[in-house]
């Protein structure tokens, strides 16, 4: 008995000695998974490590932002070829710190002129093909390139391409994330015997920790180094697309390619309690994310909780007006009357707002009608687009560019370009054959988008980021936004945070991640969510980067999601 209690003293000693002390509490519940990284100098936050190094490396050699961004976005093409390459699309949102002007870029490239309505009826379609030649729409990643290094570029063009056309050559390890989404897709790809060749070595895809080697597309690398944005849509490689496009009985001519530019378009915004947070324009879906702000603006969420089923049903409520209204009115505004500013009038916001009853679920929301809309427009279809790369730098001056590129769906259409391993992305299924649609196909006219870099600022903070996943992105950067402002996260809490996404079509059906409490999930589903809880870090709600310039001190901050590969790596010393 004595024994007992002298253990049992020496336990409640050594208990009591460890409990915390109030300058230990914040370390003793601390709640997130990784730190942001802090550096004086530049950061670059991609999906892959490896991505990352190359950008911040060329930073080390006194690159800009969008030196940095182009030579990690060209390393992602060769190291994620499911999502992004040469053959896709991209926007970018430049943050100049010298002049304090935010730049948006749109090189989402378009419709081949002969893709046309009569021609899909003429062959028994009724809805553009999900792969194969004929769901390809030009690509806009090289011109994209071009364009942000000829304004914003520091080091000579022909430098950036070095490590992804190393890559390329010698191979890397196909990292976690890629081993699982890869063979999921080796239908696509088996359709396409070049892209089967290429992408599918030894008739399957390459596993886990398996060297992959692309040397015909480094030698497209090559030339685009060498040559310029030229060598894409003049030169050889322009002359090998229209050449596999011919032999698949594609419709694709030279001059889809050598008419085509990217367009500097000026970044549309919105103010969230007094944070400034803008978006691309319209043929894009950032319109949304905005009106998103707008709505939720009208209620506290600061007093509902972060993880609180009232804060989840005003998001969802918002999201579900929001996208009403998406697909109701964006497309092309060259070829369609896009009401953007009546979607982001505070005025409409408030009337859309009162639409939400906050004890109960309405998951049947019909579009408004915002100042100078168009009532003749019927509804798009369901937009395609759900495989998708984020990346974003901030150099060591503090200019910041934040940029996502995509193939559409995962391997885009499943055609590699002949003699340049270049898959061609399917993104012409974000039209529809449907007259009166604002997405209706028509020659040279550019596909909804669901691609949207972000920027956020307010005073001396400046923030590039963005989410990946489709549709998903302008809720989940919605939710971002409001985990910084509403809820004082830092740029890895908020990346961190748990996330929902709406599934199906219409309805209240959502996923939702493991992490929410039970509590929220239980009122959820009173409030009439159907809720399918899926893992805690559920690649299905995106993954995003994130980077933070504090003006005042000069420091940089950067982020990277858990539900990817990828980190956040700050530029090296250069001594």
């Amino acid at each position: 008995m004595k024994r007992y209690l002298l253990a049992l003293f020496t336990l409640t000693a050594c208990l009591g000695a460890a409990v915390p002390s109030s300058r230990s509490e914040k370390l003793m519940s601390w709640s997130q998974g990784r730190s942001m990284v802090v550096s004086q100098r530049g950061i670059v936050a991609a999906e892959q490590p490896l991505a990352s190094q190359a950008g911040a490396t060329v930073l080390a050699e006194g690159g800009s932002a969008a030196d940095a961004a182009i030579a990690a976005s060209s390393v992602m093409g060769v190291m994620q070829p499911m999502m992004n390459g040469m053959g896709g699309d991209l926007f970018a949102i430049e943050w100049n710190a010298k002049t304090g002007k935010v730049s948006g870029l749109n090189a989402s490239g378009w419709a081949p002129e002969r893709l046309t309505l009569s021609y899909l009826h003429s062959k028994g379609l009724r809805h553009i093909p999900e792969t194969g030649i004929l769901s390809v729409s030009i690509p806009g990643c090289v011109m994209g390139w071009w364009e942000l290094h000829q304004r914003f570029g520091k080091l000579p063009w022909k430098d950036l391409f070095k490590p992804a056309i190393y890559y390329a050559l010698h191979g890397f390890p196909v990292p976690q994330w890629d081993s699982v989404y890869w063979p999921a897709y080796a239908d696509v790809l088996g359709a396409d015997a070049e892209a089967a060749r290429i992408y599918l070595p030894g008739g399957h895809a390459p596993e886990l920790g398996q060297i992959f080697r692309n040397p015909e597309y480094a030698q497209a690398l090559e030339l685009v180094a060498s040559e310029g944005e030229r060598a894409f849509y003049d030169g050889s490689i322009a002359q090998a697309i229209v050449k596999t496009s011919g032999e698949l009985g594609g419709v694709i001519q030279p001059e889809d390619l050598s008419d085509y530019r990217a367009e500097w378009v000026e970044p549309i915004e919105t103010d969230y309690r007094g944070w400034n947070v803008f978006e691309i324009p319209p043929n894009s879906q950032g319109v949304a994310t905005l009106e998103m702000l707008n709505i939720m603006a009208q209620f506290p969420l600061a007093s509902y909780g972060a993880e609180s089923a009232q804060r989840f049903h005003v998001e969802m409520q918002a999201q579900q007006l929001a996208y009403a209204d998406l697909n109701r009115y964006v497309g092309d505004p060259r070829f369609v009357k896009v009401p953007v500013a009546g979607m982001l009038s505070k005025d409409y916001a408030k009337a859309r707002s009162k639409l939400i009853d906050l004890d109960q679920a309405n998951c049947d929301f019909q579009p408004g009608t915002p100042p100078g809309s168009d009532p003749k427009l019927s509804a798009a279809t369901p937009h395609p687009g759900t495989d998708t790369s984020y990346l974003t730098a901030v150099d060591r001056d503090g200019n910041i560019v934040s940029l996502i590129q995509s193939l559409a769906g995962a391997f885009g259409s499943g055609v590699a370009v002949r003699g340049y391993g270049i898959i061609l992305q399917n993104r012409a299924t974000g039209f529809t054959l449907r007259p009166g649609s604002p997405d209706v196909l028509a020659p040279h006219k550019r596909p909804f988008h669901t691609i949207i870099p972000a920027f956020m600022e307010k005073g001396d903070v400046h923030i590039g980021f963005g989410i990946m996943r489709g549709g998903n992105q302008p809720m989940a950067q919605a939710q971002f936004v409001s985990d910084i402002v509403d809820y004082k996260m830092n740029l890895q809490q908020a990346l961190e945070a748990p996330r929902f996404n709406h599934f199906g079509r219409g309805g209240c059906g959502y996923l939702i991640e493991s992490r929410v409490p039970k509590a929220t999930l239980v009122g959820l589903s009173q409030l009439g969510y159907n809720l399918r809880v899926v893992g805690p870090y559920a690649e299905y709600v995106g993954g995003g980067q994130a980077v933070l310039h504090d003006s005042a001190t000069g420091v940089n901050y950067g982020a990277s999601d858990p539900r990817k590969d990828g980190e956040a790596i700050p530029e090296p010393s250069s001594q």
